[in-house]
């Protein structure tokens, strides 16, 4: 059996920030920026350790907080504008060593300031290092945005432009089409996966033979500035469901599902309403829906239930023809799931809340299991445990059925094959 490698995680994350003060720490939709970094080491299946570097005592409270270990302060002369990232996982190695007689096999080098990091991308890292038994490091990049083959520098003497590079058998290579010159690519600060003795006895973060690890540009921000964070926020709400996100905790799907609460607007319906001249209300359904509340009653034991916060005839008469019990005019679901919880004897890894709007989060303390119709407020989509394809009203409740009846039948099928064996 192979022996699981020692992967040590370091966030290096000073205080002293210019550009944008308190960088590390500054809310960025919602959590602390360095907290997407701290995640991202928690849930990969190889990191053993998560360790922050910092000279600032504020980021050191705030990373405890989320998870990390901060065993020392980084001495100032290591936390200054002008310091590298060799001296300061050399002086995280040298510490735990010294302190600890511990030592990984692997670091994982997590910036705070790459914090949109795909979900599995640090195991991918890991993975591909442990791979290539040749290779020292590997390092997250991307297409460069601007080929460096068209690239200058200005003779400071001169001041006279000179090509930045040049190849072999192209002449003026700054003129030719892009299309014949090399692909080049731009290393992101989303990771880096270095060999010890890499860092130990070559003295380098990337030694001598590098792999690359492909990474979609759309995960790549820069902030650099204060009027660059709103874009950034922008982006990782749209790629929430994507990347590794504080606000999302994904538990994992319920074992034995046996209670299954509903929203109405926009997980039932596709969140639209139609109001004729005598101000009576209609919305539209999914046929399909109700094929498959029928089929999950027939074939699985998981009971139904909406609560509602609006009261309108349109919600009861549509939960009476699928033979749904709701609850309208509910304006704290979270208490009322409570009740309705312990008065069916249902825990709450037993029970899956389905809802689309900020006023169905809280229900996610309550309920084991969160699924969002794929249309749900960007917040939702956030937080959610599973997001559908498809949208509310337009199949999403179908999919889900299908999933449980699914699920139900390998839970049979698994106590069949038990029962046969003994």
């Amino acid at each position: 059996m192979t022996k699981k490698p020692e992967v040590l995680a370091i966030i290096p994350a000073r205080g002293g920030s210019k550009g944008i003060p308190g960088k590390n720490i500054k809310d960025f939709a919602g959590y602390p920026l360095i907290a997407y970094s701290i995640m991202a080491g928690l849930r990969s299946e190889y990191v053993s350790r998560v360790i922050v570097s910092t000279d600032d005592k504020e980021i050191a409270r705030i990373a405890r907080e989320w998870g990390a270990e901060v065993p020392f302060m980084r001495p100032a002369e290591l936390a200054q504008d002008h310091t590298t990232d060799y001296p300061v996982m050399r002086h995280v190695l040298d510490w735990l060593l010294e302190n600890e007689r511990y030592q990984p096999d692997l670091v994982v080098q997590l910036r705070p300031t790459s914090p949109l990091r795909p979900i599995g991308l640090v195991d991918a890292a890991v993975s591909l290092l442990l791979e290539q038994p040749n290779a020292d490091c590997v390092r997250g990049v991307v297409p460069s945005a601007q080929n460096p083959f068209k690239m200058w520098t200005i003779d400071a003497e001169t001041g006279a432009m000179r090509p930045l590079l040049s190849i072999e058998g192209i002449k003026e290579v700054y003129n030719a089409p892009r299309q014949i010159l090399p692909d080049t690519f731009w290393q992101t600060g989303h990771i880096d996966a270095i060999r010890v003795n890499t860092i130990l006895e070559k003295g380098s973060l990337t030694g001598d033979v590098l792999y690359p690890l492909y990474i979609d540009p759309k995960f790549t921000i820069d902030i650099d500035i204060p009027s660059d964070w709103p874009g950034a926020e922008t982006t990782l709400r749209a790629l929430s469901n994507e990347v590794v996100d504080p606000a999302n905790k994904r538990r994992q799907f319920p074992e034995r599902p046996k209670f299954l609460v509903m929203d109405f607007d926009g997980v039932f319906t596709d969140n639209r309403v139609i109001v004729d001249e005598n101000g009576v209300e209609s919305v539209r359904a999914d046929r399909s829906d109700g094929l498959g509340f029928g089929l999950l009653k027939a074939q699985t034991p998981v009971e139904c239930l909406i609560i509602s916060k609006e009261r309108n005839l349109v919600v009861a008469q549509r939960a009476k023809k699928l033979g749904i019990p709701v609850l309208q005019a509910i304006d704290d679901k979270a208490t009322v799931l409570r009740d309705e919880m312990r008065k069916r004897g249902m825990r709450a890894e037993e029970t899956i809340f389905v809802g689309n709007d900020v006023n169905d989060l809280p229900t996610l303390d309550v309920a084991g299991y969160f699924v969002a119709p794929a249309d749900s407020h960007p917040d939702v989509l956030r937080q959610a445990d599973l997001i559908l394809t498809m949208r509310g009203g337009r199949g999403a409740l179908r999919e889900l059925c299908d999933m449980l009846i699914r699920h139900w039948q390998m839970i049979s099928h698994n106590e069949t094959l038990n029962g046969d064996q003994k």
